[in-house]
C-alpha cells in the first residue's frame, strides 16, 4: 500500500468515525440538516426552540471539526448537510476557502450581526462572541498595571505570564489580530516578549492557565471569557478577575462561534431561515446563557453572569483576517519560539 492510499484511508476512517457520535436520520424534504463541531448540549436547545417557533425539524450530526470538514469534502454534492457550525473565525474562514459554503447575505443578517463578525462575502456568520483578554490574580496584581496585549511583553511581567499553546486555533487567531493591528515586525517583537516572560511551558487549555495563576505559578494570562465563566461557576470566590485589554487603542480581541449554509445544501432556503433565526433576539439570549458567551447581535443584553464582568470595546477587525493571516501567525510564532 503506497503512502497516498494510507493517507486516504486514514482520512476516510477519521470521517466515518464521526458518524458513530451522533447519527443523522433520514431528513424530510423540509427539514434542515446541520453538521456541528459544537457539542450537543450547546445546540440542541436552540434547534428545539427553532422547531417550536417554525415547525421546521432540525437533524444534526456532532463531531470534531476537522473530521466533519473532511466529511463535507468527500460527500461533495451528495452531502445531506445544509449547514455547518463550528467555533473560531479561523475555522469558518478555512471552510469557506475550501469552497464548502455558499454566500448568504440577507437584510436580516446584516441588521442583526455587525459586519466585523460576518464574512465579507457572506460565506459565514458569527452567532456568539467570546472575548480573548487578560485574566489576573487579584492577590498579586494591581489592575492599574495592566493595559494591552503588547504590554504583556514588557520586562515587568518576566516570569509572571502564562499562555495557552500556540497550536490552538484561539491563539492563532489572536496572533493574527496582533499582526493585523501592529504589522509583522512589531507583532514579532510582542510575541517574542511573551515568550521571554513565560513562567512555564504554554498550557494545553485556558482552564490550565487560570489554575496556574491560582496555584501561584504565574500572575497573568490570556483566556477566552467563557472559560472564566466556567471556572467562577465552580469557584465563585477564586481570586481572579478579567481585565479588558486595549481599551484605549484597538479594543479587545473577539472571536465567534458561527455557521454557514453549505455549498450543496438541498434545503438552502431552510438553512437560511435557521441562520436568520439564530441571529434573532430569542436565539441570541439562549446562546449567551448556554455557554456564558456574548450575543453576536449587539442589541441583545448579555446573560446576568456575563454582564457582571463589565462592558468593553471590541476590536472591529473583520474576523476573516483571523483566517487570512493565520499562516503568517503560525510562522511568526514558530520563529519566535512560541510552542
Amino acid at each position: 500500500m503506497n503512502i497516498n492510499t494510507l493517507i486516504s484511508s486514514a482520512v476516510v476512517f477519521s470521517v466515518l468515525t464521526v458518524s458513530s457520535i451522533t447519527t443523522v436520520q433520514a431528513a424530510s424534504d423540509d427539514s434542515v440538516t446541520v453538521y456541528s463541531s459544537r457539542k450537543e448540549h450547546l445546540i440542541k436547545p436552540l434547534f428545539e426552540a427553532f422547531t417550536k417557533d417554525t415547525g421546521v425539524k432540525v437533524e444534526y450530526l456532532t463531531g470534531k471539526g476537522g473530521a466533519l470538514i473532511e466529511r463535507l469534502k468527500l460527500e461533495g454534492a451528495n452531502t445531506p448537510a445544509d449547514m455547518f457550525m463550528t467555533v473560531d473565525a479561523g475555522n469558518l474562514w478555512y471552510v469557506g476557502s475550501q469552497d464548502l459554503f455558499q454566500p448568504v447575505q440577507t437584510e436580516t443578517l446584516k441588521s442583526n450581526i455587525p459586519s466585523h463578525l460576518r464574512d465579507p462575502n457572506g460565506l459565514w456568520t458569527g452567532l456568539s462572541v467570546r472575548a480573548r483578554t487578560i485574566v489576573y490574580s487579584t492577590d498579586r496584581v494591581n489592575s492599574a498595571d495592566l493595559s494591552t496585549y503588547a504590554d504583556l511583553s514588557a520586562s515587568k511581567w518576566k516570569g509572571k505570564l502564562c499562555l495557552r499553546t500556540s497550536k490552538k486555533i484561539y491563539t492563532k487567531s489572536l496572533a493574527a489580530s496582533v499582526i493585523y493591528n501592529h504589522g509583522e515586525d512589531k507583532a514579532g517583537d510582542i510575541i517574542s516578549g511573551w515568550v521571554n516572560n513565560l513562567a512555564a511551558t504554554p498550557n494545553a487549555k485556558d482552564s490550565h492557565v487560570m489554575n496556574a495563576i491560582l496555584a501561584g505559578q504565574c500572575d497573568v494570562g490570556l483566556v477566552n471569557t467563557y472559560y472564566f465563566g466556567r471556572l467562577v461557576a465552580k469557584k465563585p470566590n477564586a481570586p481572579l478577575k478579567l481585565f479588558w485589554a486595549n481599551q484605549d487603542t484597538t479594543g479587545v480581541h473577539v472571536n465567534v462561534s458561527g455557521a454557514g449554509v453549505t455549498k450543496h445544501a438541498s434545503n438552502a432556503k431552510g438553512a437560511t431561515q435557521l441562520l436568520e433565526w439564530l441571529s434573532s433576539s430569542k436565539a441570541q439570549a439562549i446562546y449567551g446563557s448556554l455557554n456564558k458567551e456574548y450575543p453576536a447581535n449587539q442589541n441583545i443584553a448579555s446573560d446576568d453572569v456575563v454582564s457582571a464582568w463589565g462592558s468593553f470595546k471590541q476590536d472591529d477587525m473583520n474576523l476573516s483576517q483571523a483566517g487570512i493571516l493565520q499562516a503568517k501567525a503560525v510562522k511568526l510564532m514558530q520563529m519566535k519560539g512560541y510552542k
